[in-house]
């Protein structure tokens, strides 16, 4: 059997081995399907780095330019890249899964808001990575693209600098600028609101300062979905938020028994509930609490489940909390603590891991502190996940690791054919699998010689 190319090339791009010979040869034109996965490496010797950002093709210059692993001073090498494309990725900048980007050097965005490219400039002034301080300085530029843009930055912005932007000759400028003011000055408000689409506005039913009249008009959305946004906004007056937490839909009244200046006993007399399987997204005004606050410990402590899930995504998180939480009755409490709090504690990884199969399974699993020792207990249970587990305890035996590639369930099998623990026979043999090619070419066992074999076995050049 001979080998499955973009496998073998993909699971290569991925392995921690690799040495820079080999990650240059994946660079090469017969290796693109191995591109984006190099693209997101961390930690890349500087040879490799330097093949980015010189490198022929566009399409890998603009890939390197969105990339998670590489460092914003790696990226901002791009700036010069005379293809608008590669300045395009540039400027918006990598988007992590549940984790900000680290920004550009300052003169780099500077370069890029100055760009001869209205776009490149609009989408650097977009960009979720740029700080509010750059786009604070560009309050006057030429571009209503960019000044736009900078509305974004509005509490970063001099009080003459916003009234320049709320006066400003370009109407979507002018309007950017009134959707930010609205926060704070009510006299925006209605303005904002009629120019709005009902698909746009909830952005605005959850912070704008609202007029009376303007609150007590809203109390009879028939959108259920708009009457929910604005049961959360702060400046709701008391009356109006008694009546929708009456209001028939559940959603509505969950949203009322979340705001911030209910005690507990307002919040228990809500008719509500927080369920296992609901969505919910983090409180703002949670997350904005101080990390060591009264305020964020009362929402630990709170029965509320909806506060305390809040709690465990706060990014200061006292120890003591984390601990706290890592033992809560809610399960998506706890899961929330093992996603978000870098030191989780090891008990509430396990017990998480074992109790679901979800997105971030792999990544908890690979955390430093994951208790790992033990599990090959469970290489013959019945359920797969289980057994997968197996793989992760490093006192498995090179023939618990061997069977599990034998395993009847694919994803057992692709899990232990990364393991180093293999011998070299049993990988090449894993290799000429196409369910399990992937992490074979990813194990960290294969020597240079092998991996350079692989790449002139799927006709890649040297």
């Amino acid at each position: 059997m001979t080998y499955e190319r973009s496998e073998v090339i993909q699971g290569l791009a991925l392995n921690r081995a690799a040495s820079a010979g080999v990650l240059l040869r994946l660079m090469r034109p017969e290796a693109k399907a191995a591109w984006f996965l190099l693209c997101r490496r961390t930690g890349l010797p500087a040879a490799v780095v330097d093949a980015f950002v010189t490198h022929p093709d566009w399409r890998m210059r603009a890939s390197f330019a969105q990339s998670e692993g590489a460092s914003a001073a790696d990226r901002a090498r791009l700036v010069d890249d005379t293809d608008r494309r590669v300045l395009l990725e540039l400027a918006h900048g990598p988007t992590p899964y549940r984790a900000a980007a680290e920004p550009l050097p300052d003169a780099v965005y500077t370069r890029l808001l100055t760009a001869a490219d209205p776009e490149v400039r609009g989408t650097a002034a977009l960009s979720p990575s740029i700080p509010a301080r750059v786009l604070a300085g560009h309050t006057g530029h030429d571009d209503p693209g960019v000044r736009t843009g900078v509305c974004r930055a509005w509490d970063a912005l001099t009080p003459a600098d916003r009234e320049a932007l709320l006066a400003d000759p370009d109407a979507a400028v002018r309007a950017a600028a009134a959707r930010r003011a609205c926060r704070t000055d009510p006299a925006h408000t209605d303005g904002v609101l009629a120019a709005m689409t009902p698909v746009h506005r909830r952005e605005i039913l959850a912070g704008a300062c609202l007029p009376r009249a303007t609150a007590e008009r809203l109390m009879d959305l028939d959108d259920p979905y708009d009457r929910q946004t604005l049961a959360g906004n702060p400046s709701l007056p008391p009356d109006l938020v008694a009546r929708l937490a009456a209001d028939p839909e559940h959603e509505v009244r969950r949203a009322v028994s979340a705001r911030p200046e209910l005690t507990e006993e307002q919040r228990a007399a809500v008719d509500h509930s927080v369920r296992r399987s609901d969505a919910l997204r983090p409180l703002g005004w949670v997350l904005a609490l101080d990390g060591d606050s009264d305020a964020l410990r009362a929402c630990a402590a709170s029965a509320h489940r909806w506060l305390r899930r809040s709690a465990a995504v706060h990014p200061a998180l006292p120890a003591d909390l984390v601990e706290r939480l890592a033992e809560d009755e809610d399960f998506v409490v706890r899961l929330m603590i093992c996603e978000y709090q870098p030191d989780a504690p090891a008990g509430v990884l396990l017990r998480t891991v074992l109790e679901w199969d979800g997105r971030s399974v792999h990544d908890l699993v690979r955390l430093p502190q994951f208790p790992g020792k033990g599990l090959a207990r469970y290489a013959d249970h019945e359920e797969p996940r289980l057994r997968r587990l197996a793989v992760q305890d490093p006192d498995a035996s090179p023939e618990v690791i061997e069977r599990l590639t034998r395993d009847e369930a694919v994803w057992v099998r692709r899990a232990a054919a990364s393991d180093p623990r293999l011998t070299r026979d049993r990988i090449e043999e894993l290799l000429r699998d196409p369910d399990t090619a992937w992490p074979a070419a990813s194990n960290p066992r294969l020597a240079e010689a092998d991996m350079h074999r692989l790449l002139d076995a799927v006709g890649v050049s040297a």
